[in-house]
């Protein structure tokens, strides 16, 4: 038979309660019995004191006899006396063992066994047999031991109040077992909904249904359980959407060149003796195929920093010399969209992995010849600020409306789609960019230059190795 959570734990909270009980009443019965023990000999050794004082004090003061005579003629008397005192049968024997009086002549005599033979030996004896203890002393006279004082005890009532506290603990007992059984199973019940729904949302979110607030909300750890299932519910429909979104841009993105691709192919097949055909369907084609592997390539880069750990080569870049080189390398394709390059470079020293650097610039400075405005312009500006580099590249293109300044950094999103159709722009560069920044502990930002135009600022510490 299956148990669910909240039979097991009121379960386990009944035996814990349960063995608490028993070793609890165990404990307390048994110090009782022996506190019981211990105050019944001390009141039995008592009254054998006061009554071998009484026997010592009539064998010194009466006619003087052996102490086995005086025992014989004076036992029975004494032992009435004693018995009525002590308010307990008494028996007194003399140094050979032989019965000298009884409180109680016409009840059964009682068998000492080796009791009486131990006290005897002046030590002390005692027995219990049912309800009645027998506590057997030694009686001392001026020249010795005049024989054996035995005193019959009544436990009836020590026994009736012990078996009174039994039945308190088992009745005590299962009551706190059953009220803590019932509160445990009432709090465990209100536990297990709690886990039962937390269960519910993850079967929902497993089946693409996510939750829109959390389960419940507590003080405890089901609560921050329960906090970060709606926390996870939410970061995984964001996944999704965004993987979902990025689907539907890389499709799109892709579909566009092949449409065209395809169309001229369609038309070199109709019409593959028409030069001029010909060339446009070469110049197109060869256009549309670049673009391909330009965004291909960005998207496996990009899947691949979202992918893997990123590797980092450190070493000391100096950045003066290293964005002249940049410059340098871009200058072919600037003079071909007809804008100028001007530098403002200070000598400046980073930690900083040097491939990662060239994808940042160049995709910056890509963006910047590519969306400038004719005869346009790229400065390249670098400079020392509270011990961290700054690398401004400011153009003078038509620049990029404020509100849009986080956007531009969300992969396949552009500005313009028209515009960067005809450039080649995937409106995955930036998106590229932000990651290589973010993983050299660096940080990107837009401005909007009054004169117009955009500027992209680069900040990375240079005291890190």
């Amino acid at each position: 038979m299956k148990l669910n959570l909240k039979w097991k734990f009121a379960l386990f909270i009944a035996a814990l309660l349960l063995f608490a009980i028993g070793i609890l009443s165990t404990l307390v019965l048994n110090g009782v019995a022996g506190y019981q023990k211990e105050q019944m000999e001390i009141s039995l050794q008592q009254q054998a004191d006061i009554a071998g004082n009484r026997i010592r004090q009539q064998y010194v003061s009466g006619t003087r006899f052996d102490p086995q005579t005086f025992m014989q003629l004076q036992g029975q008397n004494l032992a009435v006396q004693i018995g009525s005192t002590s308010g307990m049968r008494v028996l007194l024997y003399d140094i050979s063992g032989a019965k000298a009086g009884d409180s109680l002549p016409m009840e059964e005599v009682p068998d000492t066994g080796e009791a009486l033979n131990y006290a005897l030996q002046n030590k002390i004896a005692y027995l219990v047999a049912g309800d009645t203890q027998d506590y057997l002393a030694p009686v001392q006279g001026t020249d010795g031991q005049l024989g054996v004082i035995h005193f019959q005890a009544s436990l009836g009532s020590q026994q009736a109040f012990y078996k009174n506290l039994q039945e308190q603990f088992v009745v005590t007992g299962t009551m706190v077992l059953l009220i803590s059984f019932g509160l445990g199973l009432f709090y465990m019940n209100r536990q297990a909904k709690a886990i039962s729904r937390l269960k519910e949302a993850a079967d929902s979110i497993r089946k693409g249904t996510f939750i829109t607030e959390p389960p419940f909300e507590r003080k405890d750890e089901l609560g921050e359980l329960s906090g970060g299932i709606y926390d996870m519910s939410q970061a995984i429909q964001a996944s999704m959407n965004t993987q979902q979104h990025f689907i539907n841009n890389i499709s799109h993105e892709l579909k566009t060149p092949l449409t065209s691709i395809r169309a001229y192919t369609d038309l070199l097949h109709m019409y593959g003796d028409d030069p001029a055909l010909i060339k446009e369907a070469r110049e197109v084609i060869d256009k549309e195929a670049a673009r391909l592997y330009d965004l291909v390539e960005k998207v496996l880069n990009l899947a691949a920093m979202n992918k893997y750990e990123f590797e980092h080569q450190l070493e000391k870049v100096e950045m003066a010399s290293f964005l002249e080189d940049l410059c340098a390398r871009m200058k072919g394709k600037a003079d071909v969209f007809g804008v100028k390059i001007y530098r403002e470079l200070e000598t400046a020293e980073i930690w900083a992995d040097r491939e990662s650097l060239m994808q940042i610039f160049v995709n910056l400075l890509d963006n910047a010849i590519k969306y400038n405005k004719d005869n346009g312009s790229v400065t390249v500006k670098n400079r020392m600020m509270d011990n961290r580099l700054l690398v401004e590249i400011t153009d003078t293109g038509v620049g990029i409306p404020e509100e849009l300044g986080d956007k531009i950094f969300e992969p396949f999103y552009t500005v313009n789609k028209d515009r960067a159709r005809k450039s080649g722009g995937s409106g995955l560069g930036l998106s590229l960019v932000k990651q290589w920044v973010d993983r050299h502990s660096g940080n990107i930002r837009v401005e909007h230059p009054e004169e117009g135009g955009t500027r992209f600022v680069v900040s990375f510490a240079i005291n890190k190795k």
